[in-house]
């Protein structure tokens, strides 16, 4: 047979279907689910349907509806809620995450600066300036921590894939916004983190 098989389907007489859930039966409410194509003004689209309502209903001007139109927002306020709380979670352990990797870079360069004090001296008598110096430590300390962030945002890029393969309904995206702020912190990071061992 074409289509899908009829094994747990079930027929019921539309006048019975009527009397358990229709007007009829006071202690049953009828309730329908509409989802508006996607672009279209939630505003105007409940302005038609209420008026469409009562228009079928026979309503007039000065007439009550006899209808209640509710948008489903208490679910996408509790997904803003959750959202909203996982970004502040996600502040604060970055928050700290930087502050650990930040005392790392700044005793790398420590090590760095201090195993080459001859390099150094060596550049200062063939005429190197002291901003030439400066300039070279701090460039390696903002590519420690470009490469720092480059691992995360690739982490990150990964956690969203597997979170797509698992979960059909939404859709998690890296966006370029959070690639260029999290390349920015990093370098930022590792320029504050190398200024001390550059001047010294």
């Amino acid at each position: 047979s074409l289509g899908a098989p009829k094994d747990e389907s079930a027929f019921i007489p539309v006048n019975f279907v009527r009397k358990i859930y229709g007007d009829n039966n006071k202690s049953k409410t009828t309730a329908l689910i509409l989802k508006p194509k996607k672009g279209v003004d939630q505003d105007e689209f409940i302005a038609t349907l209420e008026q469409k309502l009562r228009n079928y209903r026979g309503l007039k001007n000065d007439e009550i509806s006899t209808f209640f139109i509710n948008p489903l927002k208490g679910f996408a306020d509790f997904l803003d809620q959750v959202t909203g709380t996982l970004t502040i979670i996600g502040l604060i352990i970055s928050g700290f995450s930087m502050l650990v990797g930040g005392f790392g870079i700044a005793n790398i360069m420590f090590v760095s600066v201090k195993e080459r004090t001859n390099l150094i001296g060596i550049q200062k008598s063939l005429g190197a300036k002291n901003s030439f110096i400066l300039f070279q430590f701090l460039f390696e300390a903002v590519i420690l921590a470009l490469f720092g962030g480059l691992f995360g945002l690739l982490f990150v890029w990964l956690g969203t894939v597997v979170a797509n393969s698992m979960v059909e309904d939404f859709n998690f995206i890296l966006s370029t916004k959070n690639i260029i702020l999290g390349t920015s912190v990093s370098a930022i990071i590792g320029l504050i983190a190398g200024i001390i061992p550059a001047i010294r």
